[in-house]
């Protein structure tokens, strides 16, 4: 066989393989066959179902008592794990979730406000809302849906609203931030039975920049300082305690 008639005998095979080749999901002969489908991962607030399940299943285990002072919001009350110890006189229900906004918290405050009957209510939340690309004027505008879902069942509750955080690593949000934290409060000294605990300011350097040392190495967070310092400016506002410091 000359090369000439050996090239000619490749090309030709190369053809051949061209047009019988399988696909993927394909068999030769046969019909194509969808490969296997993947579910899409939870959207919306449905996301944050396996949590919220988990948060029941705990209560129904222990349930927490009524007069409690309840925390519902974002991660800076998810990730609060020494509440007890900073807050030891106090009786306190931790109802964070990592990465919540408003719109999440008015979507299960059915679950995780309303079984409970406690007689002060702190939130904390609307970073997220910031990060999301949410206005001053929505946040607000959720913050009052929420309040009016709460009032339905607990109508003279105290509602406190912790105010948005300055976090080093979400500086370039400071102005949004800022506009949020003022249109709330606003409303808030309007309104009978709503407490606005301002912590903006204890967390920034005298040149006005945020105070690192106030956070964890993700720079959105606080540390226990942090933690620390938030329970200074909040204890004012949490009443009574239930029990001697250190006591049980």
């Amino acid at each position: 066989m000359t090369a000439s008639e050996l090239r000619r005998l490749t090309l030709h095979a190369c053809v051949l393989g061209l047009l019988f080749a399988v696909t993927p999901g394909e068999t030769a002969g046969a019909q194509t066959v969808p490969a296997a489908t993947v579910p899409p991962p939870a959207a919306g607030p449905a996301r944050f179902e396996k949590v919220v399940a988990a948060y029941e299943a705990a209560d129904q285990v222990s349930r927490p008592p009524a007069g409690a002072i309840l925390l519902a919001g974002d991660s800076q009350f998810y990730r609060w794990k020494t509440v007890q110890e900073d807050l030891p006189e106090y009786t306190i229900v931790n109802r964070g979730v990592d990465s919540f906004q408003l719109s999440d918290l008015i979507y299960f405050s059915d679950r995780l406000v309303r079984p409970f009957k406690p007689r002060l209510i702190v939130l904390h939340v609307g970073g997220n809302d910031v990060h999301n690309g949410k206005s001053p004027a929505q946040i607000l505008a959720d913050f009052k849906e929420l309040v009016t879902k709460i009032r339905r069942d607990q109508p003279v509750v105290p509602i406190a609203f912790t105010s948005i955080t300055p976090s080093p690593g979400r500086w370039d949000e400071a102005a949004t931030r800022i506009a949020a934290n003022r249109l709330v409060k606003n409303y808030v000294a309007t309104q009978k039975h709503l407490l606005y605990i301002d912590l903006w300011d204890a967390f920034l350097c005298p040149d006005g920049k945020p105070r690192e040392d106030l956070y964890g190495e993700d720079r959105i967070h606080p540390n226990h300082d942090g933690y620390l310092m938030r329970v200074r400016i909040m204890r004012p506002v949490l009443g009574k305690p239930d029990r001697p410091a250190g006591g049980r």
